[in-house]
């Protein structure tokens, strides 16, 4: 499934607005439908089952959850703020920049 969120990539760095891990900051691993996960961040404990055909050990595993896209906002590196997306256009192109300083994402 495409997610319909335009203005979040993979890669970006977020920093996570609501919720238990207020206040971290992470880049976007993956992003599923309108939720994204986080590397390290929203970590749950999963007990797997062990199976020695596949070469899985058994035990308790820390997984990274998904995160709602509206509980998570852009980090502007250059404010040290978090920050919201617009979008220019530049000889047709449509480019992704902070509303705040009006530079370019990546």
């Amino acid at each position: 499934m495409k997610s319909k969120n335009t203005k979040l990539r993979q890669g970006d760095e977020v920093i996570v607005v609501s919720g238990r891990e207020k206040g971290k900051r992470g880049n976007i691993k993956k992003i599923v439908g309108d939720k994204c996960i986080v590397n390290d961040l929203n970590l749950a404990k999963k007990h797997t089952r062990p199976n020695p055909q596949l070469g899985i050990t058994g035990g308790i595993v820390e997984k990274e959850m998904p995160i709602n896209l509206s509980n998570v906002m852009i980090w502007n590196s250059t404010t040290k703020k978090k920050d919201k997306i617009a979008f220019k256009d530049e000889k047709g192109k449509k480019i992704r920049v902070f509303r705040s300083t009006g530079k370019n994402i990546k």
